[in-house]
């Protein structure tokens, strides 16, 4: 497989699928759901606490309806899940990584949503509206670079080569399921010279880790714990979404994050996804999907998870809109990094089982 990861292929082909969208839909106010149900998979971390405060409820509070969520704790859960299945109607919507919406769209296990019953999709940067072949429908930006220790580094580092100079046991790496461990692939290959693409001399490279590893990052709140106890120096590729309150008090946590790194950072495009068999009621479900989108919603999730909004007019405090951390679509510079998902789709499951064996 040759597929680039470029940004310029990713804009292209968004900007295609954005331009789907026809003329503005008008919004149905007071919509009332009452007595109706939607089942929601997300995450089980603070992500998906944030998408429970911040989406389910109060969309729950507006409409009337009520949301039953399932939470897993990876994209590769949620497809295998969804998988197991086997077709029966489980659940209405799924929040995940723009990989598991390209893999299950491929499945034929999705719906396509109707755009035109997402009127808040008129107000997303035309870029990030949907993809997956239509099936997915663009949701946050989530963003991936190095988590450090404040006290080791004086400076932020510069490149994800620092990871090779931490101390035996001070070093963590992300879990193999999850993107971030795809992302690290391919930052070391990027480090290493290649176009990221270049895995066997990664993994080569990855397994010198091995020694400096003192655990896989699957409990952020282990980490911020670790970081805190100054027990660890280093680890990526990882999400500061995960650490909004510690990056606010760097005293306290000693943690510190950074983008700004010679092999570029990640960005995903996360998607909102309606399995094809599904228990709730199409409009409900579209009504969701649309308030995910909402300029309140967007800016709220934002500021919580440090997540980028793709509504282009996100009302954020000045707090967040000047947060380092928040990387908003206008900020999307060469130094961004995302991933064509169909070669993402096409290696993952190899990646995932090489990156186990090179690491444990």
């Amino acid at each position: 497989m040759n597929s680039k990861f470029t940004r310029r292929g990713f804009l292209q082909t968004s900007a295609a699928a954005g331009a789907v969208l026809s003329a503005p839909a008008i919004a149905r106010a007071g919509q009332n759901f009452s007595g109706k149900e939607i089942r929601l998979l997300t995450w089980s971390d603070n992500t998906g606490l944030a998408i429970l405060e911040n989406i389910a409820k109060p969309f729950e509070e507006k409409t009337g309806a009520k949301v039953i969520a399932d939470r897993t704790g990876s994209t590769s859960e949620m497809v295998a899940k969804l998988r197991a299945s086997g077709g029966r109607a489980q659940y209405d919507v799924i929040t995940l990584a723009g990989v598991g919406a390209v893999e299950l769209a491929g499945d034929g296990l999705l719906a396509q949503p109707d755009l035109n019953k997402l009127p808040n999709l008129t107000d997303v940067d035309p870029r990030f509206r949907t993809g997956a072949d239509g099936h997915g429908i663009g949701y946050l930006l989530w963003t991936g670079g190095l988590i450090y220790n404040t006290k080791t580094f004086k400076e932020a580092p510069k490149s994800y080569a620092e990871m090779w100079d931490a101390q035996p046991g001070r070093l963590f790496m992300p879990p193999a399921t999850w993107t971030d461990a795809l992302d690290t692939v391919y930052a070391t290959g990027k480090m290493l010279g290649g176009d990221g693409t270049n895995s066997d001399e990664a993994f080569a490279k990855l397994a010198e880790l091995r020694r400096n590893i003192l655990t896989f990052g699957e409990n952020p709140g282990q980490l911020s714990e670790l970081f805190r106890s100054d027990a660890l120096d280093i680890g990526g590729v990882y999400a500061p979404a995960f650490f909004a309150k510690e990056l606010a008090n760097p005293e306290q946590s000693n943690m510190g994050a950074t983008y700004d790194v010679d092999e570029g950072f990640f960005a995903d495009l996360m998607y909102t996804i309606m399995p094809k068999s599904k228990p709730g009621e199409d409009d409900v479900v579209h009504a969701f999907i649309n308030y995910t989108l909402d300029a309140d919603v967007q800016g709220v999730m934002a500021e919580a998870v440090l997540n980028g909004p793709i509504n282009q007019k996100a009302v954020m405090s000045d707090a967040a809109k000047a947060s380092p951390f928040i990387i908003k679509p206008e900020q999307l510079s060469d130094k961004a990094v995302v991933h064509d998902k169909n070669f993402i789709a096409d290696v993952r499951e190899g990646w995932i089982q090489t990156y186990q064996q090179t690491l444990s």
